[in-house]
């Protein structure tokens, strides 16, 4: 196969798609680049459908590999092995906008694996995986039913930006992923600080616009080096077994499905589904006829709830389509936990738990990207008993992931800075009941939590989801979807915010001909019934609590003077680690002089603060050092030591009112005294100290004469020296 290379002009750097040249055996295979950023994107498909199964097998893989960036994975193992977040999040992405566009009923197992093969740290390479996900199955000759083309907007002041790069994402307001066919968005994943509704829709308008040069680029691609389809059977409804089911079903399913309780409703349609079974197929049936009647069944079922939602306007559990199911809300839920919230909504319920901790605590994160940490961390976890059902437990699937990073995404716009909390905050969203939108009960359960715990958040922040049913030109945006409504409806849309603004948004349309109009009334529908959230949650909590939990850790952020970082390190960290054992406390400190001590006992944190303060300050005359520590004793007079690392010198004359012949008289190394700065030679290193209630008896001799250099050869003399002549040469020189 020649090399074939196609270009789409998006934003100000072109992606461009190149096939022919590598992975030639995979059914598709195209390597997509922006930049230096390069990925290789596979599709492969089996020739005959997966025996037994009721969905659509396909998989989305994205492999991240070390050297793209010019990395050796770290620990012990040098290799790659399982995906990272980000990898998680873009293979999802990569899904979404692909898995609808197959033929109806098509069961044959779909791998789509995303190879990151060199990144630029300038340009991400997440849109370049949807993209060539889209290009790869274009030029196969399986039989999917593109293009897709997907596109990153930014907002920086009041220009929107195509695709920006890494760095413009982090001083934009918006980071919002769209992906659409050339007819329609299908997809969109969006962060943003507070943005309005009118923005939003501006920005998906400009999206969509390239998205079509994107779709143009791809079917140029499919016409120079693409293969022909596969001739696939849709599997269609048997009309006659259609027939025979309404016939013995229909009445009792409509009644079923009136049920408004999920798990009753559950439990009568599936024995009017066993009733039709018993009386349209009889005692012996082959696993095809079970297969087709069931088919039937559901598409009489999701037939009579559509209808009876868009046509006559009655929801499931008879709410209008703007109405929000009962909320109660609760906080301090945990009795020892730093913040906890309970957030239940008609029977979806979610109990989010804070947990604080030091800056040392936040997740390193070592990807293709630079190394950076976060400090904001949400997880989300989504039991089996959630929805009444028996399942293996086998840690967090993607979709606790995505939700996990969508919660995440809501509410870190509205999180202090290190500077004003400097703790790293990891929150957990426990999935308890489900019934539609627990991602959103999570923004909202994690809202009551971080007030709970007395997090300074800017503004509380609650989330909606909205559906969409539509048939023929009826049609209606539902407020606050439950189970039955998202599966069997057009559009999952979810959308978070403050009053002010949205703050995280996701969206899947899974039909074509939603209009803006559609949209721009989805969204203002979304803002009132996140008002409405938001003013119940006040009635829980209002504000932050003034003081943290008594459980949770105290953090205390100083700044000192970059420059004496070292002092409070000391050598070889001696005096770092010298301080949290004696203070029982974490001590972290950045490169700009922000010193955060983290202690569990409150006192025991706030001595070491003043401590690292007395160490960092400058001393001055006239400072009162008690309990200073003697850490030598010369023939001359006694080193003390003030802070750690700053060691002032009581001269022999300041010892005491009378004339002293010995220091060790005096005192003695190990000694505690209370001292007072009489003098401060900073040019020459040098701290003078007189024992207190000596101020009066005389002017100081804080150093008799001897500068710096004279005084430490004297300590080194002396240690050279027998003891007996090296008291009486100081004594004839006094």
């Amino acid at each position: 196969m020649a090399l074939a290379v196609v270009k789409a002009d998006v934003g100000d750097t072109p992606i461009v798609f190149e096939t022919g040249k590598l992975a030639k055996q995979a059914n598709g295979a195209v390597v997509v680049r922006s930049g230096d950023n390069m990925v290789l994107v596979t599709a492969v498909g089996a020739r005959t459908p997966r025996e037994g199964i009721d969905f659509f097998p396909l998989t989305v893989d994205i492999e991240e590999r070390m050297y793209a960036a010019g990395k050796i994975p770290g620990g012990f193992i040098k290799r790659e092995t399982r995906p990272s977040e980000r990898a998680t999040l873009t293979a999802r992405m990569t899904d979404r906008p692909i898995r609808p566009l197959w033929p109806k009923g098509f069961r044959n197992e779909i791998q789509v694996i995303a190879t990151v093969m060199s990144v630029d740290q300038v340009n991400a390479f997440d849109i370049l995986c949807i993209n060539g996900a889209s290009a790869a199955l274009m030029i196969s000759d399986l039989p999917f039913q593109g293009p897709v083309g997907a596109v990153r907007i930014g907002l920086i002041g009041d220009d929107f930006i195509i695709n920006p790069t890494l760095q413009e994402v982090e001083e934009s307001d918006l980071d919002l992923i769209v992906a659409g066919t050339a007819e329609a968005i299908s997809m969109v994943e969006a962060g943003a600080k507070e943005v309005d509704e009118e923005s939003l829709l501006e920005a998906l308008a400009i999206a969509h616009d390239e998205i079509k040069k994107l779709c143009a680029a791809q079917l140029e691609l499919a016409r120079i080096a693409g293969k022909a389809k596969w001739e696939v059977t849709s599997v269609a409804i048997d009309p006659d077994m259609l027939s025979r089911v309404q016939a013995v079903a229909l009445d009792k399913l409509e009644q079923a499905t009136l049920e408004q309780g999920k798990l009753e409703r559950r439990d009568k349609v599936s024995d009017v589904r066993a009733a039709a079974v018993a009386d349209v197929l009889g005692d012996e049936s082959s696993p095809e006829d079970r297969a087709s009647l069931n088919r039937a069944f559901d598409s009489l079922q999701k037939t009579i709830i559509r209808r009876r939602i868009a046509v006559d306007k009655v929801r499931p559990d008879g709410r209008s389509s703007d109405e929000i199911r009962p909320i109660s809300v609760e906080v301090g839920v945990t009795p020892r936990t730093h913040g906890s919230g309970l957030f239940t909504r008609g029977e979806t319920q979610v109990l989010t738990v804070v947990a604080l901790g030091t800056l040392k605590d936040a997740q390193r994160i070592d990807g293709l990207g630079t190394e950076t940490s976060k400090r904001y961390i949400h997880h989300y976890n989504f039991p089996p008993f959630s929805v009444g059902e028996a399942g293996p437990m086998r840690g967090p699937k993607r979709r606790d992931i995505g939700h996990g990073a969508l919660a995440e995404r809501a509410l870190s716009p509205m999180i202090p800075d290190e500077g004003e909390f400097p703790y790293t905050l990891r929150l957990v969203s426990e999935t308890l009941e489900s019934n539609g939108s627990s991602s959103m009960a999570s923004v909202c359960g994690s809202t009551l939590a971080l007030l709970d715990a007395g997090v300074k958040i800017t503004r509380p922040v609650a989330g909606i989801a909205m559906g969409l049913i539509r048939e023929d030109e009826d049609y209606v945006i539902l407020t606050d979807i439950q189970g039955d409504e998202d599966h069997l409806g057009d559009m999952d849309f979810k959308v978070a915010g403050t009053e002010s603004g949205i703050t995280a948004l996701q969206m899947d349309i899974k039909i074509s001909g939603v209009t803006f109009q559609i949209l721009r009334d989805a969204l203002e529908q979304a803002r009132k019934g996140r008002l409405h959230i938001l003013k119940i949650m006040e009635t829980a909590i209002s504000a932050p609590r003034e003081e943290l939990s008594d459980f949770a850790p105290r953090i205390t952020a100083i700044k000192i003077d970059p420059e004496r970082i070292g002092t409070v390190i000391g050598k070889g960290g001696e005096t770092i680690r010298g301080l949290e054992a004696e203070y029982s406390v974490e001590i972290s400190i950045e490169d700009d002089g922000t010193v955060s001590v983290y202690g569990v006992e409150g006192l025991k944190a706030k001595a070491c603060v003043e401590a690292i303060r007395a160490m960092t300050k400058d001393v001055e005359v006239g400072d009162l050092f008690n309990g200073a520590k003697v850490v030598k004793t010369t023939t001359f007079g006694a080193f003390v030591e003030l802070t750690k690392g700053v060691d002032g010198l009581l001269h022999i004359s300041n010892l005491s009112a009378g004339r002293v012949d010995r220091v060790e008289d005096v005192i003695n190394r190990g000694d505690t005294v209370d001292v007072r700065v009489v003098e401060v030679d900073k040019a020459r290193g040098r701290v003078g100290l007189r024992i207190v209630g000596l101020e009066d008896v005389g002017e100081p001799v804080p150093g008799d004469g001897l500068d710096a250099g004279e005084e430490q050869a004297a300590i080194v003399a002396s240690e050279s020296r027998p003891p007996r002549r090296r008291r009486r040469r100081l004594t004839e020189e006094d």
